[in-house]
Parts: C-alpha cells; structure tokens; sequence
C-alpha cells in the first residue's frame, strides 16, 4: 500500500526542539500515515533513498510483518532515509548592486544550491526559498543557499485534496558569510528546521520569523566574529558549533554568541523608538530629523516599498545624534528604526512613511543678504537661476511663518526684481524654483532683512554766546555718529568732522560768514552703517566790521 505525508509542521519536527530541548537530542524523524493507495514498492521507489531503506524503516518502527503495511497507519521515518529533490529558489527582488556569485543579478533570477548573493551599499535583495520562505538582505550583506531540497515526494503525486498532503517535506540551510539576513519561514512541512548558519552559530527555525547578523570587531587579538538572533514571531534555536550547547530563543527575544564560547544569553528586545517626531514631508535633498530622547543606538533603514524588501538606507546611528540620509530621489518612502541594547542585539521595529520633494531645487539668494538693513523704498532682489527651472516665485513677509505675506509674484523669468517696501521693520524672502511643466519645487530657506526709517532731519542753531553752532538730532544711545560739516553741498570741502557717541554736536562758529552745511549717519553696535541724514543748512552772518573800517574814511572825506 502507498504512505501518504501529512501536512503536520509540529509532528515533522524534532521532539526534542518542540519540547524546547537540544536540536541535537533525538535524530530528525517525520510522521508518515500510510494511505489506502499507498504500496510498499511504490513507498520504497519515490519517498525513500533506496528500497534496501524499508528494511530499517520497518525495524525502527517495530513491524510484526515488515512486508504488509496498513491504511491510517503511522510510520516514524529517519529524515537520512527520505529521497532527496534539489529545488531551486528564486531572487524575487533586486534593488540597486545586487550579484549572484560574481555576476549583476536582477529580479526573478532563478538561484541553485551553493550560489551567494551580495549585495552592495544601498541595495537589497530578497530570497525567496522553494518552501515559499523569504530571506531578505539589507545592504552590504553575503550569503550562499547551502542546501534547497525537497525530501520524500512522489513519483506520482496524488489528486484533490490528497495532492497538497503529498509535497514532501522540505529542509534548507542558509550561510551567513556577512552582514545579516531577516527570515520569514513559511509554515510548511520540514525534515529539519530551517537552518541560518554562521561561522560561530546556526539557528533552526519552523515557521517565524526572524533575523540573524555576523558582526565582526577588531581587538588587540584580531578580528571576533559574534553571531546575533531576533526573533520576531515563533521559537529558534541557537546553537554553537562543535556541539556545544546551546539555547531555545522565543518571541520577543535574542541572544548573541559570546566570543569565549560561553552559553549565549537571552534577553528581551528592546521596544521599537517613537518616530512621531519625524515630519511627514521633507523639501531639502538631505534628510534630517533626530530623536532626541533616545539613549542607546538605533539601527535605521529607508525602503521604497512598505515591506522593506527594497532597503536603499542602512546606517546606525549613534544615541541622541541626528539622522542623516543622503542620496534620495523626490519620492513616497518608508523609514524604519530599532533600538540596539550594549550586546548589538536589535530591537522591535518602529516605521513611518514620509514624502520627499525637494526640487526643483530653488534658486541661490544673492540680494539682500540674511541680516541686511536699508532705508525703507525700494529694495533690489537678486538670485541666480536654477538651469532646469528657469522660472521662480518669490515671496516677502513680516513673520517668520509667512502668514502675512506682503509681495508673492510667481512666474519671474529674471533673477532680479525691484519692489518698494514703504513701511520699516523686520521682513523675510524666500524663492522657489518652478520647472518648464509647471512643477513647482520646496521654498528654500527664509532670509530676514531690516528696513529703517530714514535718517531723522538734523537742526542747527547758534548757542546763546554765538561762538558755536549747535546740531542735534534724534537718536539711538547706543549708537555711535559721524558727523561732517562742510563749505559746499557736495561735501567736498569738509571744515570738520567728528565720532560721537551722542546725537548732538557743537563746532565753533566759522570766521567766514556764508552758507554750511552739515549731515550724520549712525554707525549700529553690530557695525551697520546707517545712510546719511538730510543735510541741514545754517547761514553764518558775514562780519561787515573790517569793511566799514575802510569805508568810514571816505564817507568823512
């Protein structure tokens, strides 16, 4: 009669695993009932290694008849006595530098036993196992599929409902050889666990999920190589090499290898960061945000799919410091971060998607400068094109904000304009480029500049004794004054000058009568130089006296 394979997970696992013990405490065995078509010449040609293998199959399970099996009957089987199929698997994903073995791989690249795949700095890939498991590479990662084999099938698979209980059991092995893997094992049939091997660990694991890095630090002794595991969902094991012991890892837990050989020890992971800080839209090429009351590293990866199959970002970051991703195209992507505890074990994920659009990148500001100060009029905007979009938009508030805008002129095809701003106070610029389509890029950032009221009108009169003449004017205590007084309008024949550190100021009467003039700027504490003043203008009396000396003479004779 023909034995047909039950879709059973836990009964095709070790005991002593399913119980929680060492993998290596009973040899692999799967549960085997026997159906009403099943036959031993049929059972011997396409589930076993050989027909000689029925002979241990029925000394194993203690058959009083070894020649006669029974429908509804169960049969422990050595998973070394099963017929083994090499199944290949597949690279359903491919983003950025990916290689099987030495050659540039894309998606849907058919993979066999004994390939690696690498993958380069911000790339990812992702490995899907003929089980129908998942293994995804983050960047900088290498691995080799050891073994993808499919163990006890058919010859003649059987129909209906009969024909999913007789796909045979499956067993792979994976090979970390650097950087890290994250698994989703399907929930299928297995001779053994899935294996994730490491030069200093392997971890079996049935339907979780997962993830397993190689770390590698230089010391005085050379470089140690530590294996970590993560589990997410479900129960794996991690062993040492050698056969030495090693431990059970449940959900909600990881446990790296210690360099001295020492058993690994479980802890929790740590929470998943909160990324509610992080803005939803960035307008600058380089994103930035940071997570201030973060107190240990954070490992953070960006993705251009919300199941993280394509990573283009893998940093970590240290506690506190600000995040830093360069290199990212205008687009929807998806930002993930999890705590790293002191023994490099990672914690649960924290995600959240953000939007960048951060061109067309807008114009370079060229006039006013941040932080200049003018007289109230006009003031001259100037900035230097952005090539791919020659039109800009520029806006003038009175706040920070921009919520009380005072000139917004959009579509300017020159990179200048002139506007007049009559009223003082502090003011804020900022442009945007638009591109020949219409799409308009971010804001760049705001400048503020100042617009003072014109100097005050200076007076000037005699002083009581009219030996001097007074000039004052009103302004700021804290400000110093140059002051000019001079014969001509022009200001080209300066009788006196001087630096103040009061708006008033006394030159002495001039010798010669006529017309002077006089004006003052104010020199600011931060060294703006104000424009000079009106110029006021005082008439010194002309002094008759020497002529009517000669005069009085003649008038007598």
């Amino acid at each position: 009669m023909r034995a047909r394979p039950q879709r059973l997970a836990l009964a095709c696992t070790l005991v002593a695993l399913a119980a929680g013990g060492s993998a290596s405490a009973a040899e692999p065995t799967v549960s085997f009932s026997v159906a009403r078509t099943d036959t031993l010449i049929s059972l011997s040609r396409s589930v076993l290694v050989s027909p000689e293998a029925w002979r241990e199959v029925a000394r194993l399970n203690r058959l009083t008849n070894p020649n006669r099996i029974r429908p509804g009957q169960v049969l422990q089987i050595p998973t070394r006595l099963l017929r083994a199929d090499v199944r290949g698997a597949r690279l359903v994903s491919a983003h950025g530098e990916v290689k099987v073995g030495d050659a540039p791989a894309s998606s849907d690249a058919a993979l066999s036993e004994g390939q690696t795949v690498q993958t380069g700095a911000g790339s990812s890939a992702v490995i899907e196992l003929a089980d129908g498991s998942r293994v995804r590479l983050p960047p900088s990662s290498l691995a080799q599929i050891t073994a993808s084999r499919q163990l006890g099938t058919r010859s003649e698979p059987l129909a209906g409902a009969a024909a999913q209980a007789s796909d045979g059991w499956f067993a792979g092995t994976l090979r970390v050889l650097r950087g890290s893997v994250e698994v989703i094992a399907s929930k299928v049939q297995r001779a053994k666990p899935l294996e994730v091997v490491t030069p200093t660990a392997i971890i079996g694991v049935r339907g979780t999920r997962y993830r397993v890095a190689l770390d590698a630090a230089e010391n005085a002794a050379g470089t140690e190589q530590r294996t970590r595991g993560e589990v997410v969902e479900g129960l794996v094991r991690l062993d040492l090499p050698a056969g030495a012991q090693g431990v059970d890892i449940g959900a909600g837990f990881g446990a790296a290898t210690d360099p001295s050989g020492a058993l690994p020890r479980v802890v929790r992971l740590p929470a998943a960061p909160d990324l509610g800080a992080v803005p939803e839209r960035f307008e600058r090429p380089m994103v930035r945000f940071a997570l201030p009351g973060e107190t240990t590293p954070l490992r953070v990866q960006v993705a251009s799919d919300a199941g993280f199959d394509k990573i283009v970002q893998d940093q970590r970051v240290a506690p506190g410091a600000e995040v830093r991703i360069a290199g990212l195209d205008d687009a929807r992507w998806y930002l993930r971060a999890r705590r790293v505890d002191a023994q490099g074990i990672e914690g649960f994920d924290a995600t959240r998607p953000f939007v960048l659009k951060a061109r067309p990148e807008p114009p370079l500001y060229r006039a006013p400068t941040s932080g200049a100060k003018q007289q109230v009029g006009a003031v001259e905007f100037a900035w230097a094109q952005n090539t791919g979009a020659p039109r800009a938009r520029l806006q003038v508030a009175s706040d920070e904000g921009f919520k009380t805008l005072v000139l917004d002129r959009d579509g300017l095809t020159e990179a200048t304009l002139r506007a007049e701003l009559p009223a003082p106070g502090t003011y804020y610029w900022r442009m945007a480029s638009i591109r020949p389509d219409g799409d308009n890029g971010p804001f760049g950032d705001a400048q503020r500049f100042e617009l003072r009221d014109a100097p005050a009108t200076p007076s000037g009169a005699a002083t009581k004794d009219g030996s001097a003449i007074l000039f004052t004017w009103a302004g700021r205590p804290q400000d110093r004054q140059q002051v000019e007084f001079a014969s001509d309008p022009e200001f080209k024949t300066v009788e006196a000058r001087a630096e103040l550190t009061a708006p008033a100021w006394s030159v002495p009467k001039p010798s010669r009568g006529g017309r002077y003039y006089f004006r003052y700027r104010s020199v600011e504490p931060e060294g703006y130089v104000t424009p000079y003043s009106e110029t006021a203008v005082v008439e010194v009396p002309r002094d008759w006296r020497p002529l009517l000396m000669l005069l009085v003479p003649l008038v007598l004779l």
